[in-house]
This record gives C-alpha cells, structure tokens and sequence, in this order.
C-alpha cells in the first residue's frame, strides 16, 4: 500500500468527516402537520398543495436498517450535527449551494430527519488484484451517504430545490467552502442526470483540500412538500481522486418508501 495512497485517504477523510458525516438537525422535535392546505375554492380541476409532513411522519419514511441490501444504515446522532451558521462561502450566492453540500439545514423546514448509509465492501475484493494500488481501493470502495428529509410549509420544497439549482449554475466554475473551520476549494460543479419523485436534480463536485482532490455526489429529491438530500463520498475515490457512482440503490429505496 502507497503512503501516498494512505496519506491521501486520511487526508481527505479527516476533511470530509467533517460534511458528509455530520447531521444539519437530527429529528426536529417540531411535530407540525399542514393538512390539505391550498385547495382551490371551488375549482375542482385545481391540484391540492402537497401535505406537510410531520416529524413522526418523517421518521417513518427515513430509511432504517434493512431498507437498503449491502448497506448499513443508522440514525445520525447528536455530536454529528452541524449549522448552516458553520458553513461558509466566499462568495455569497454559492451558501446555498455549500449549506446542502455540507449536510446543513436548508431554509426553514417544518420537521427534519438524518441517515447515514454505509456501503458494505464486496467481500473478496481487494483480494482479486494482484496489484497493490488497485487492491487497495477495492478494500476501501465504501460509500457513505448522508440522507436528510425535511418537510416544508407551501411551496418551501419547491423553493428550496430551486434555490439549490440556481446557485449550482452561478456557482459551477467553483468557489471557497469553510465548514467547520476547514477551509475546502470547490473546484466544479457538474450537473448530473437523475430521475426520481416530482423533481429531481445531481451534481458531482471536485474539491480540492491541502493539495489534494476528490469527488461528492448532492442529489436531491422532491415529493410533494418533502425534499429528499443526498450527500455522498467514497472512500477509495477520496484516496485516488478519481470519481465515483451515485449511490443510486440508496436514493432509489428512500424515494421508494416517500412516494
């Protein structure tokens, strides 16, 4: 194993442990409920607002151990949690942007829930390459995903996703990112194609810490009044610098149980 390849997992492990592994509010002990808001008075051609989901509700819909084949998936906890106020970016229109990437609360949601899903690795696999290097990333091809739920009054999903879109488009030639008190450059942001729920948007992000580069995936979802983020890093792709697959069993299986 390359102390090169070591030294660049701890690295960036030691950065992204920061983001990826944190929680922007655990369960929002709010437990509010919107009813059918928004009917049209009269108008029965015109399509109800979504419901807000309660705390309870959202607990419900988060994954739980189980829900996805080959991963591990466990509530994130109290010393994982981050504010958006910890979240910084250099330039203004990209702290929406760092805020979802980060994992911090975006706006003003009703009630929240948080996930950690670990890839479990292919058994056998870093025993198929008789090189070194490529035996190394098999053993550490490990994906942990960050997978908030928060639910909205109004139209604050749609809004919120929005915003999101926006400021990917503004800020996709790059920008600087302080979570944490770690100082991360946001080199780009490339669009994804991703497919899910009522609206859908992804993107792979190059960052570039200490002289070192690696890759995330943000994915967000959009049911109704709930939007549905995902925030990926791979382990092995953090040593390598190369990118990685969207954590698609994952996303797949918590739009399955919103829908």
């Amino acid at each position: 194993m390359r102390p090169t390849a070591i030294r660049r997992t701890a690295v960036a492990a030691t950065v992204m442990s920061l983001a990826l592994l944190t929680a922007a509010c655990g369960s929002d002990a709010a437990d509010k409920d919107g009813g059918d808001k928004g009917k049209a008075d009269g108008a029965s051609s015109a399509k109800p607002a979504a419901r807000t989901l309660t705390a309870a509700e959202l607990e419900k819909a988060s994954l739980a151990q189980g829900d996805v084949k080959g991963h591990k998936v466990s509530k994130a906890g109290p010393a994982d949690a981050v504010s958006a106020d910890d979240v910084t970016a250099d330039k203004a229109a990209c702290d929406v942007f760092g805020d979802a990437l980060m994992g911090a609360k975006a706006g003003s949601p009703a009630a929240s829930t948080q996930r950690k899903v670990i890839s479990e690795p292919k058994k056998g696999a870093d025993q198929d390459s008789a090189d070194l290097d490529e035996a190394f990333e098999a053993a550490f091809d490990i994906t942990t995903t960050l997978t908030t739920l928060s639910s909205y009054e109004g139209k604050g999903a749609e809004e919120s996703l929005a915003g999101l879109r926006t400021a990917a488009t503004g800020c996709a030639s790059g920008f600087t990112l302080t979570a944490a008190g770690s100082k991360q450059k946001i080199l780009k942001i490339a669009e994804e194609q991703v497919k899910g729920g009522e609206d859908a948007a992804g993107w792979t992000v190059t960052i570039e810490s200490d002289g070192d580069r690696t890759t995330m995936k943000l994915v967000q979802v959009r049911q109704g009044a709930t939007v549905a983020s995902f925030t990926a890093l791979n382990l092995a792709s953090a040593a390598s610098g190369d990118s990685f697959e969207m954590p698609a069993a994952v996303i797949d299986a918590q739009v399955a149980k919103l829908a």
